[in-house]
């Protein structure tokens, strides 16, 4: 039991050092994102979006040492592990800034292996009975391995999360500004300045790399494979088939965000009723046996 004990605390340390080197390769690149892609003239007074995502990718000076020696081990080992085809969508979906590539996550997981496999060789070989010892030496570092590709997956959960609670919101502004005359650019621009959250984040991105000369269908390509929800997919075949046949925008975008309040309400909904049983079974688990527990004792007392 001892031993077991051991193996999971080492495979959950491996599974926190690949989660801090991806944290700190996450701030260090949003940093350099920021410094390139905001207008000059909102980098002293930066839009809500800014300060969100600032606050989001703050880290402490121990984690961030913790990423640096992960990452040198990482790169040392030099494992020859080919990189997952899917592995740049997940890294897109998990709302990465761009510098970090794939290579960057793989060294993660490299590293997170590595560690992983000296602390199984260090605490549990020697501690764990029999032949457990090497079956849990050998899946410490597999445990460490995937460990990033765990995270990469519950951040897209909960970003998708939060892009889909602000689509509505975001789709409404867009339209207003386009209905006003303003251009799609300077729409996106605007509303990712003023607005804070994810989405408007990506949508600033998006408006300085379209400003900064990049073409918009390669600008739009990345802002679907970021934000992969069918809103802002809608979205973009929307801006696509505006530019290609030259007709308004604002019909379409109210019709979305119509579209996007619904499925936000029935979202709504379905986590209420999610909630019911939950409750229902914290009472049946937990106030049942205890009432019954106070019950006990009080005619065990009024025997005696």
């Amino acid at each position: 039991m001892a031993a077991l004990v051991l193996a999971l605390g080492a495979a959950v340390a491996a599974a926190l050092a690949g989660v801090d080197l991806l944290d700190a390769r996450f701030a260090r690149a949003a940093a350099a994102a920021r410094a390139t892609t905001l207008n000059p003239a909102t980098t002293d007074a930066p839009g809500p979006g800014t300060r969100a995502t600032r606050a989001a990718t703050a880290l402490g000076p121990r984690t961030r040492r913790l990423a640096a020696a992960l990452a040198a081990v990482g790169r040392r080992a030099g494992l020859p592990v080919p990189a997952p085809g899917d592995l740049e969508r997940r890294v897109a979906a998990a709302g990465l800034p761009s510098p970090v590539a794939v290579a960057d996550v793989m060294a993660a997981k490299a590293g997170a292996a590595v560690c992983a496999a000296a602390g199984a060789i260090v605490l549990v070989l020697p501690a764990a009975p029999g032949r457990l010892g090497p079956l849990l030496t050998l899946a410490a570092p597999a445990a460490g391995y995937l460990a990033p590709d765990l995270w990469l997956a519950r951040r897209a959960r909960r970003r998708a999360t939060a892009l889909a609670a602000d689509l509505p919101d975001v789709l409404d502004l867009t339209r207003v500004a386009v209905a006003a005359g303003l251009p799609v650019t300077a729409a996106l621009a605007a509303v990712g300045r003023r607005r804070g959250g994810p989405l408007a984040a990506e949508l600033h991105a998006t408006a300085s790399l379209m400003a900064l000369g990049v073409p918009r269908a390669q600008a739009l390509d990345r802002l679907a494979a970021r934000c992969p929800l069918p809103g802002v997919l809608a979205l973009v075949a929307a801006i696509r088939r505006s530019d290609r046949h030259g007709t308004s925008l604002a019909p379409a975008l109210a019709s979305l965000a119509a579209d996007a309040r619904a499925d936000r309400a029935r979202a709504v909904q379905d986590h209420a009723a999610r909630a019911a049983p939950k409750i229902q079974l914290a009472v049946a688990l937990l106030l049942v046996p205890a009432a019954m527990l106070l019950l006990a004792a009080g005619l065990v007392a009024g025997m005696t």
